[in-house]
């Protein structure tokens, strides 16, 4: 008589589990291999599904690899839900390349809030930098009409928001515009990761806790350190989500926290490659995420948030 099959049962997270939808490297750290490691840090159970994998990232003279199409990332959500596999308390997205996955992405938003409507969406909507897109033009008005209105939190940079709201971000009072459009239009917690304005490098976050008052909103400064650096948007949004999850009614918080670990994680990189006799101001530099984990799991606190009055 043939044993009976043995049921397969995954335990729930008390800490929260999180669905990654991002690109993959073999080698570097960008996308879930910059996002991953961070949040299991921070204590949550992460499952990646990664919307590329590549064998480097595309700053490299060549790379080789595999893109997920729409229907193939559907089919993954289907295998989670045929076997109950699908309850989520946050859903984080980064890179995504073309307008056919993104609407997959929506699918993927809807199936989990029906499941667990309490599910926060952290949105980093990567379109481009310093006024170059990366992605097609359509993408734009996809992320502005569809994706923004059903994010729980989203962390552009400078130019994406600019992007999403039709804002030029010229100081501190437009970025804080961009802000309150953004949450007119649906996410309460909007971060703004990099703005530069007239030399200086700043963060700026807005919390909308009650739709009657005004939202809370902060800025951080930010030093400049001279190098670029590859995967840190994705490590950015990552620690958000982490730290905003522990600290959910204080983003200044969370931001102070994760502003922190990324600093020191991105001075021991530039420190390391100095030390290897590397010119940090010709090449992009892969982050030092291993080496840095102490960072990221208990930050010194050393950059504050000034709150807006």
């Amino acid at each position: 008589m043939a044993s009976p099959p043995i049921l397969s049962l995954a335990l729930p997270s008390n800490t929260g589990r999180v669905l990654s939808i991002q690109s993959h490297t073999v080698q570097g750290y960008v996308g879930n291999k910059s996002a991953v490691f961070p949040l299991q840090l921070l204590g949550y159970d992460v499952d990646p599904i990664n919307s590329v994998q590549f064998s480097n990232h595309t700053g490299y003279p060549t790379f080789k690899g595999q893109v997920l199409n729409g229907r193939e990332l559907l089919d993954l959500i289907e295998g989670l839900e045929a076997n109950n596999l699908l309850y989520y308390t946050h859903l984080l997205t980064g890179y995504i390349g073309s307008d056919s996955f993104l609407n997959s992405v929506l699918e993927v938003v809807d199936k989990l809030r029906l499941i667990n409507p309490n599910l926060t969406y952290v949105c980093d909507p990567v379109m481009g930098d310093e006024g170059k897109l990366y992605v097609p033009e359509d993408l734009v008005s996809v992320y502005r009409e569809k994706v923004v209105p059903v994010a729980s939190m989203l962390t552009p940079n400078q130019f994406e928001a600019e992007l999403l709201t039709k804002l030029r971000i010229g100081s501190e009072i437009d970025g804080r515009k961009a802000c309150n459009i953004l949450h007119a239009a649906g996410p309460l917690k909007v971060v703004i990761t990099s703005i530069n304005i007239e030399g200086n490098l700043l963060l700026i976050g807005s919390h909308l806790k009650d739709k009657k008052q005004a939202p809370e909103q902060f800025k951080i400064v930010i030093p400049k350190i001279p190098a670029y650096f590859t995967g840190t948007g994705d490590l950015m949004t990552a620690l958000l989500l982490g730290w905003s999850n522990k600290f959910p009614d204080n983003l200044d918080k969370a931001a102070e926290l994760a502003v922190s670990s990324l600093q020191a994680l991105l001075q021991r990189t530039l420190n390391d490659y100095t030390s290897a006799g590397f010119d940090s101001e010709s090449s992009s530099l892969e982050i030092r995420l291993i080496q840095s984990q102490d960072d990221i799991r208990e930050p010194k606190l050393t950059f504050k948030a000034h709150k807006y009055t």
